[in-house]
């Protein structure tokens, strides 16, 4: 459980981290927000970790988890249906693709609602685990 516990230490320090300025693009953040690619590692690490919360909503090829969310889209094949840009907007901020989504915006703090007071004003994520999510996800090809 050491990981575990690096993990949610990374989360933490995400909540303490100024917001890195980007660019969404039609459907896309084109350039990655820490200015280099993440590690696909961490990525798969962040999402099969439940604090991370992914996989409370979404299954995928994570056959170590028994129970695995079934409200949002399989991450199967994500590389395969969206681009990385594509998956990083989604990640800083799905509600800018669909108003009404349930996915949280991990990368943003203005216009919320409904936001736990130790969480006002922080992100989810940082920017380098947005990018390591990233990472992993565009490697799940069908």
């Amino acid at each position: 459980m050491v990981f575990a516990a690096e993990l949610l230490a990374t989360c933490a320090s995400a909540r303490a981290e100024e917001l890195r300025p980007y660019t969404v693009v039609g459907d896309v953040i084109p350039q990655p927000l820490t200015g280099s690619k993440g590690d696909a590692t961490r990525g798969r690490a962040l999402i099969v970790e439940r604090s991370s919360t992914c996989i409370l909503c979404h299954s995928g090829p994570f056959p170590e988890q028994a129970f695995q969310g079934d409200l949002a889209p399989n991450l199967t094949g994500s590389g395969s249906r969206w681009s990385e840009g594509q998956l990083r907007l989604r990640l800083v901020d799905a509600s800018h693709l669909n108003a009404t989504t349930i996915m949280p915006s991990y990368y943003r703090v203005g216009g919320l609602t409904r936001v736990g007071a130790s969480w006002r004003g922080k992100p989810i994520l940082s920017a380098e685990q947005i990018e390591d999510i990233v990472a992993y996800l565009v490697t799940l090809r069908e």
